[in-house]
């Protein structure tokens, strides 16, 4: 017989109170199954429940109270009794554990044990000893470690281990899997989300010394990479790169040079300085020496300029266009297309347009002039060997000498400025110039472009005399030189976080009238506070409660650089509630453009963050939200991005409109005509550029973006994060600073710091740069070159054919057909008339020109119509359009943009091969090359060939890579000549000394990257006219 339904608990409770104990056990029993469907009737007599858990003598019966009170709470949403009541169950709630009816009541008293444990972790670890975890939630923790680790679920177990602090689950899980992959995603964990520093430093000091030694086409190289970036411990490094050399394999040893390649891209000044005076002496082997060479980084900025140069895909007529419709006159226009230029040739050692145009370029005044001297410095940006003697008609004279004639203040302070731009974060030789001229010169113009350039040059060097001069010129109170020095002394202490230098520029922060001056200091502390997290916590909290708006402007960015690409929840909370209740309208639009500094490495989670803020009715904060899409989203080709910026380019206000424009170059660069965006894009540049009644800023806005979309020569993307997935610390920097071109327009330079060369670059052990092949396995045109702007043609003026109405062709029928009669009349013939001429149809106007047609058309039309006609010519089929391949080869120095870098493929066969793997985000092999590729164009080993899994950007292209030659039988490989060796070799030919500068640039021959300073003639002076300097 069927039981019946229950409807109540009532008889059930009523056996609590019964004095034997076996029947109040069954009581329990019962009330256990009935909780799920009376627990409100129950939740009436729990007292009575926990008084059986308290004081009952039998152990079954203690817990099976504490597990119908531990559900009766749950069922009351009080979670933290739940598992206090839990862990007083015993091991009633493990079988409880595997009933599948009480899986949800089970999954929420688990997860609050998880946050209870990570509580009681965190409080021990700060020192707070008073609360004791209990054994019976370490025993559920300790169980939920042991089934993830049964159960495969090593991920899940690798993310209570970091939450709880437990290391030495870290340790077990590596050592059941022996997969690095596991390490590399505690690595990418602590670095990619809000750890704290402290923390994040306990686990990647951990997780190195797991890492087995590297070799070739190891997939964790990028990661042991990161994590010496990251600690930036000379005292870690040395040795490991030490180790590595010292290996008898010579494979071992092109790890150690990839890795120090690596290490430039993302290091600091010092810390590098520190790596190579720590390594061996030179007597130990060449080794070490090419070792220290690559360390300095002049192998790679050699590299770079040589790949910019040679691969040079500017637009010209662009240019051109632009200087035809802008007034070059007037300052701002003049300024943009000054801009625009020097983004478009950044890096190329190309000043043709310069050069073409000196006309244009006298017409700089004063701070025009300042900017157009200094956008040498982004042009030859790189061109370590020659910039000061490009630069030298423009330098201050040296003291004692003459000046040179045209000379003037604001050329020689672009032209100190434009020295920091060539030698960023590389300034090692030039420091002492720039800092002689900071300290002698007396003109604040001079002043202003000396301490850029000492700020830019010695970024993060921590140069303490360089800290020293820069305040001597802080303290001088001219708003001028004072800006650029507040600016400065950030830059050479970038992340130090000193708090002797924060107090400083605070106290003379609050003594100065200057507001340009409190703007440099404020992000001058932004600066000192890169990448400290939580250290900055107390600047931070300073800074926003100031009663100064500018202040507060440097707490946002402050807070945004201190907690840069780790998407800290606090951090973005902070800035969305200041972007929406500040006073300042200056401090608000930081806010939401600082945004983009926290969320770079996750840029699809930008464009819904924004989007109802580009929808604000403040105009500041629209602009906002532009930069903080152009900035977080740039290279990327965001397609939700475009979509929210496309309407702004239409806002009613001229800056917001300008930041619309500026972002969508950004995120548009380096995609190919494949993007349905670009085309329209540059359309709308080239008519707002044009349109003589759109406000001056937006004409501005547009003609900067025209430079941006194609950075470097078409060579160049926006990246904020390194190629091996951290951040890059000089593309931050020069973000933030470009930010500031709202106050100063010569800040704009500062976007090149962000410029990553796109580029695939091979060279062996002895840093020659061989000829060698791979393979991008996708159509061409995804990743091909924007095509040209095509030239704009004058219509001539064509003459419109009168149009001819049917009556009058009517008319003009029967005149003829009159005149015809009479004249046959006249003439009296005996002809007969043609049949059909007495009467003539009246025709439509087609017809009537038909009738009047020449009657060779005619007949022809009869002939090619008819189809009787043996002559006929017969039509011809349109050629077939012919498929476009499903891959292409490339050579050496091969532009490679992000995108493609997932198609990449190294032949098995090709003779070169790289140590590491293309890509800095890498979890799975590459499938086989396309059937449309060659036989031998079959996949390298795994870990060469991979393809991004996690859907975020990975930054910049494939950088440097350091190559196994795997048959060095073969003998003398044929070697790719660089563009100075070309030049050395013009120049000896010449036997003048001087390369030829129209020398040419095919490849061939045997090169070194470590050669001789090639001598090359400077550009001639700019032709500026005397007395336009106020």
């Amino acid at each position: 017989m069927a039981p019946s339904n229950k409807t109540s608990a009532a008889g059930v409770l009523a056996l609590l109170s019964e004095p034997d104990p076996y029947l109040q056990q069954y009581a329990l029993q019962q009330l256990n199954a009935l909780v799920p469907q009376f627990w409100a009737e129950i939740s009436e007599d729990i007292t009575d429940i926990e008084a059986f858990h308290d004081n009952s003598t039998s152990k079954d019966v203690r817990d099976l109270a504490a597990l119908i009170a531990s559900k009766v709470y749950y069922y009351l949403a009080e979670y933290d009794e739940a598992l206090s009541f839990a862990l007083g169950a015993g091991n009633l709630f493990d079988v409880e554990r595997k009933k599948t009816e009480s899986a949800e009541y089970v999954e929420t008293v688990v997860s609050r044990a998880m946050d209870r444990y990570i509580d009681l972790r965190g409080q021990g670890e700060a020192g707070d000893a008073s609360n004791k975890i209990d054994p019976r939630l370490n025993a559920i923790i300790e169980g939920i470690f042991q089934n993830c680790l049964e159960e495969g679920e090593h991920k899940q177990a690798l993310g209570i281990a970091l939450e709880s602090g437990r290391l030495d689950i870290i340790t077990r899980v590596y050592q059941q899997t022996q997969d690095t992959d596991i390490l590399s995603y505690v690595m990418e964990a602590v670095l990619d989300t809000g750890f704290t520093l402290s923390f994040r430093d306990r686990v990647l000091h951990h997780i190195l010394p797991l890492f087995p030694p590297p070799t070739p086409y190891a997939s964790h190289i990028h990661s042991l990479t990161r994590i010496h970036v990251t600690l930036a411990l000379p005292s870690l490094t040395i040795p490991f790169l030490t180790g590595l050399v010292e290996n008898t394999k010579p494979e071992h040893r092109a790890i150690a040079y990839q890795i120090a390649f690596d290490l430039v891209g993302g290091g600091t000044q010092e810390y590098l300085e520190a790596v190579q005076s720590g390594l061996p002496e030179a007597s130990k082997g060449p080794s070490f020496e090419r070792l220290r060479s690559i360390l300095s980084g002049e192998p790679s900025i050699h590299l770079y300029s040589d790949f910019f140069e040679r691969n040079n895909h500017a637009d010209q007529s662009i240019l051109k266009d632009t200087k035809d419709v802008l007034d070059g006159r007037n300052s701002i226009f003049h300024s943009a297309l000054t801009f625009s230029n020097a983004f478009m040739h950044a890096g190329t050692n190309s000043d043709e347009f310069l050069r073409n145009n000196l006309d244009w370029l006298g017409k700089a005044s004063n701070w025009s002039k300042f900017t157009a001297t200094a956008a040498l410095g982004v042009i030859y940006k790189g061109n370590i060997r020659n910039g000061t003697a490009m630069l030298q008609p423009y330098l201050p004279a040296a003291q004692g000498a003459a000046p040179q004639a045209g000379s003037s203040a604001y050329s020689e302070g672009g032209a100190l400025y434009a020295l920091g731009l060539i030698h960023a974060a590389r300034g090692k030789e030039v420091m002492p110039l720039l800092r002689t001229t900071l300290r002698a010169s007396t003109d604040e113009v001079v002043q202003h472009g000396s301490a850029l350039g000492v700020g830019i040059a010695g970024m993060a060097s921590q140069d303490k005399e360089a800290y020293e001069d820069l305040k001597q010129a802080l303290f001088t109170d001219s708003a001028v030189a004072g800006e650029a020095a507040g600016y400065a002394v950030g830059l050479v202490m970038l992340g130090s976080g000193s708090d002797e230098a924060i107090e400083e520029m605070l106290q003379y922060a609050h003594e100065t009238q200057h507001e340009k001056i409190i703007r440099g200091l404020a992000i001058g502390i932004a600066f000192i506070c890169y990448g400290r997290q939580e250290k900055a916590d107390h600047v931070i909290e300073r800074l926003l409660k100031e009663k100064d708006p500018i202040l507060r402007y440097g707490g946002v960015y402050t807070l945004a650089l201190a907690y840069a690409g780790t998407a800290d929840n606090g951090a973005v909370e902070k800035l969305l509630h200041i972007a929406v209740s500040d006073t300042s309208d200056d401090v608000r639009r930081a806010a939401v453009t600082s945004l983009s500094f926290l969320l770079f490495k996750n840029p699809g989670q930008v464009p819904r963050m924004v989007q109802l803020l580009s929808e604000s009715y403040n105009p500041h904060v629209r602009c906002g939200a532009t930069l903080a899409l152009g900035i977080s989203c740039a290279g990327t080709g965001s397609q939700d991005a475009i979509d929210i910026l496309q309407p702004m380019t239409k806002d009613p206000v001229d800056f917001v409109r300008q930041g619309a424009f500026v972002s969508l170059a950004m995120i548009l660069v380096q995609q190919s005509d494949t993007s349905s965006s670009l085309t329209t894009t540059r359309a709308m540049f080239a008519k707002v550029v044009g349109d003589k009644h759109e406000d001056p800023m937006s004409r501005f806005g547009a003609a900067v973006g025209q430079g941006l979309i194609d950075a470097g020569g078409r060579n160049a993307t926006i990246s904020l994060q390194s190629r091996v997935g951290g951040k890059n610390m000089q593309a931050i920097v020069g973000m933030t600073l470009f930010a500031q071109f709202w106050y100063w327009f010569p800040l704009a330079h500062c976007a090149s710091l962000a410029f990553e060369p796109t580029a695939i670059i091979g060279v062996t052990e002895e840093l020659k740069t061989p000829a060698f092949s791979f393979v991008s396995d996708a159509k061409p045109s995804l990743f091909a070159y924007p095509t040209a702007a095509k030239p704009q043609v004058e219509k001539a003026v064509e003459k419109v054919a009168t149009a001819v109405l049917s009556t009058t062709a009517k008319a003009k029928a029967r005149e003829r057909t009159k005149k015809a009669a009479a004249a046959g009349d006249a003439m009296q013939t005996d002809k007969p008339a043609a049949p059909g001429k007495e009467d003539v149809e009246m025709k439509s106007s087609d017809e009537a020109e038909a009738s009047t047609a020449n009657p060779s058309e005619v007949a022809d039309d009869a002939t090619t119509t008819g189809g009787a006609s043996p002559t006929a010519p017969t039509s011809t089929q349109p050629p077939k359009k012919v498929p476009e391949p499903t891959s292409e080869t490339l050579q050496n120095f091969a532009r490679v943009v992000p995108k493609q870098l997932a198609h990449i493929v190294f032949p098995r066969d090709s003779r070169f091969r790289p140590v590491r793997a293309v890509g800095a985000s890498s979890s799975s092999s590459l499938a086989s090359t396309s059937t449309s590729a060659s036989s031998s164009s079959t996949s390298l080993p795994a870990s060469i060939n991979k393809k991004s899994s996690t859907g975020k950007y990975t930054g910049a292209g494939g950088g440097v890579l350091v190559l196994i030659d795997t048959r060095p039988s073969d003998g003398e490989p044929e070697w790719v000549i660089s563009l100075a060796d070309q030049q050395a070799a013009e120049a000896a030919a010449n036997g003048n000394g001087h390369a030829d500068p129209t020398a040419s640039t095919s490849a061939g021959g045997a090169s070194s990257i470590a050669e001789d300073d090639i001598v090359v003639e400077p550009p001639p002076p700019f032709n500026y006219p005397f007395g336009n300097d106020a």
